[in-house]
């Protein structure tokens, strides 16, 4: 009783001091600091309430009957100096802290020693308490950063420290700045895909820029990895001298109208790659979608209307690519051929109006082509086609061929192409005549002799090429043919439909070959801003199966037309000769300036008086027409028939015989002039 009486005496001294301190400093605070009154009074309280008690003062022994006289005032007079220090001192909280912390309690007691020893046992239970909460902390933030990362890991492992030391909010303490939780981690990137891989390097390394059908643009701006857009536009503006009245030229794959700005090509497409998987897509507008299409008798066998689902492509193809050598490559649809040296496209071409070997030969097959480039300057390509610019398969055979293509050096380029095995005459299936079988060899070469840069004349290149070809077969000789293999105009009937022979007439068949060449020279001036042109060639193809057929009265390769026949034995020798002059002030345009002379040994050309038929295209390309314009009802072969119809249904204009019927006005020479704009990027 005696020392909870003396312990009360302490607690109650200490409580009074600290009291009278709380109010002496509420007093002396000035209203600007009230603000921060309670974090002064816990940081000035703190030292009360955290310093020691002096365990030893409190062992001292008590009053009692076992005390002697002197420890009895020593203690009292020390509990009386400390009791009225603490209620005089209450303003200095320096004083008022010392006088706190030296309170000894002259106490002694088996019960309190056990008390303070089992204080010390629950401490020591609440440190072990205390770390395995952090252990267990550690492991939720561990499974917490393995679950959402490291961000939302943080802020989690933030909130349970906060949960910890008693802020249940998770909000910062008071006095301590709010931390801002780090930003969001980035999302990963995409993986990059790679377009098209050839390890050893792409083929045919270097500047091919002077290389005819390669043409003159080097760069490619709006290329990305993936993609290579191309666009093409090429207008005309050609004087044909002969100034035909209805403006129509024949007998040309890129000249087709007179004394008219004619929109030729308009193209847009690219190139893609991705993965090694490939494709390439243009479109074909203008004069050319329907002057290609008119060339090819294919559609015609069989069902679906395949000029119209293919005339406004020029190139749609899709591939692989195997990185193997300098490349592999297998492409299915429809692709140019380059028989003949030069390009589909004029603006890649030294000149616009190429030489027959070239303009007579196919632009483009529909099939599969494999490309091998065993090496960076060979390339190896077979193909396996419908037939020799055909849509469709002609007859019961495809075609075979392929190129083989090497550039040993920068200044050297041979190429070497080969058809076979093809059955190419439409018309055969239709009437159920035996087929004929068609071969074709064609080689070039260019060569660039002089590289000046720095010189005004800064280089120079010439190209040479060579083809031969023929037909075989058809079964055994049938009807007769005139041995000059002149046209009906000139008074021959011929109606022979019997087999060919491929190098000679003999046994009743006529020949049916193709054997032609070309050649041209082009110099550079000035940087490759001017250039000149000069070339020609010439062909002999008896039977005509190579020759362009004039468009006469709208006539097509699938109607022909009895106006210019086809037949084995028909005559076609021509030559041809062409002046170029290109002015290139960027490498994406042309602006050409050509002139061209072209010879028939037969009527051939446009003349003055047209090629269509009085009140225009009466619709039956493959009849006579009368001198009115109507259609006589009769094809090649029924001439005096003709005339008869005609003179009977009085649409002869007076005339009689031959005169009765309507005649295109066809020559034998031709000079054109030709101004074009060509566009490619």
């Amino acid at each position: 009783m005696q020392i909870n009486f003396r312990m009360a005496i302490v607690f109650g001294v200490a409580i009074c001091g600290f009291s009278t301190q709380l109010a002496c400093k509420a007093q002396s605070t000035t209203p600007s600091s009230k603000k921060n009154l309670i974090p002064q009074a816990v940081a000035k309280t703190a030292p009360a309430q955290t310093d020691p008690v002096d365990l030893a003062a409190m062992e001292v022994p008590a009053t009692g009957p076992g005390a002697t006289a002197s420890e009895t005032p020593a203690t009292t007079s020390a509990t009386t100096n400390n009791a009225s220090a603490a209620t005089t001192a209450a303003p200095n909280s320096s004083s008022t802290s010392a006088a706190s912390a030296s309170v000894a309690v002259p106490l002694k007691s088996d019960a309190v020693i056990k008390e303070l020893a089992e204080i010390k046992k629950q401490m020591a239970q609440m440190a072990q308490m205390e770390a395995a909460m952090k252990s267990r902390m550690e492991k939720l933030e561990n499974v917490l950063n393995e679950a959402d990362g490291a961000s939302d890991a943080d802020r989690n492992a933030d909130a349970l420290r906060s949960a910890a030391s008693g802020d249940g909010t998770g909000s910062p303490s008071y006095g301590q700045a709010a931390t801002t939780p780090p930003p969001a981690a980035a999302a990963p990137a995409p993986p990059d895909i790679d377009a098209q891989v050839t390890t050893k390097g792409e083929p045919f390394p270097g500047d091919w820029t002077w290389l005819n059908s390669n043409g003159h643009a080097t760069d490619s701006p709006m290329s990305t990895k993936y993609f290579t857009p191309e666009f093409r536009a090429d207008a005309n503006y050609t004087i044909d001298m002969n100034h035909p009245e209805d403006d129509s030229l024949g007998g040309s794959t890129e000249t087709f109208r007179s004394d008219e700005w004619q929109l030729e090509q308009i193209s847009a497409g690219g190139d893609i790659r991705i993965q090694n998987v490939r494709g390439r897509i243009l479109t074909m507008d203008g004069l050319f979608a329907t002057t290609t299409v008119r060339n090819d008798a294919s559609p015609n066998r069989g069902q679906w209307d395949l000029a119209d689902a293919y005339k406004y492509v020029s190139e749609a193809w899709g591939g692989y690519h195997w990185n193997v050598n300098h490349g592999l490559n297998v492409d299915a649809g429809i692709f140019v051929s380059y028989i003949g040296l030069f390009s589909y496209y004029n603006f890649d071409n030294w000149t616009y109006q190429p030489s027959f070997v070239s303009s007579n030969t196919p632009w483009f097959f529909n099939g599969i082509r494999i490309q091998w480039f065993p090496t960076a300057k060979l390339k190896i390509e077979p193909w396996i086609i419908n037939g020799w610019q055909t849509y469709a398969r002609p007859n019961g055979k495809p075609g075979l061929g392929g190129q083989i293509l090497w550039r040993p050096t920068p200044y050297l380029d041979f190429v070497w192409n080969n058809y076979g095995l093809g059955e190419d005459d439409a018309n055969e299936q239709q009437t159920n005549s035996p087929t004929r079988s068609r071969i074709h060899a064609d080689y070039s070469a260019q060569v660039k002799f002089y590289d000046q840069p720095k010189s005004t004349l800064d280089k120079m290149a010439f190209t040479i090429t060579g083809d031969a070809g023929c037909e075989y077969g058809g079964g055994p000789s049938s009807g007769a043919y005139n041995p000059f293999g002149f046209t009906p105009e000139m008074g021959t009937s011929s109606t022979y439909s019997g087999g060919v022979n491929c190098h000679s007439s003999a046994n009743g068949k006529p020949k049916q070959m193709f054997v032609g060449t070309m050649a041209y020279l082009r110099a550079w001036f000035h940087k490759d801003i001017y250039a000149i042109t000069l070339g020609g060639g010439l062909m002999n193809n008896p039977g005509r199966y190579l020759t362009l057929l004039p468009p006469i009265n709208g006539a097509t390769a699938i109607t022909g037309t009895p106006y210019y026949t086809e037949n084995p034995g028909d005559r076609a020798q021509m030559h041809d000769g062409t002046v170029t002059f290109d002015y290139m002030p960027s490498q994406f345009i042309t602006f050409r300036l050509e002139t061209g002379y072209r010879y028939s040994d037969t009527p051939y050309w446009t003349g003055h008086g047209g090629i269509t038929p009085p009140g225009g295209n009466n619709g039956s390309p493959s009849q006579y027409a009368c001198a009115a314009g109507p259609a006589s009802g009769q094809t090649y072969g029924n001439l005096a028939a003709a005339e008869s119809y005609c003179i009977g249904a009085g649409l002869n204009n007076s005339g009689s015989g031959t005169s009765a019927l309507w005649w295109p006005d066809l020559r034998t020479n031709q000079t054109v002039s030709t101004l074009a704009i060509m566009v490619r990027f």
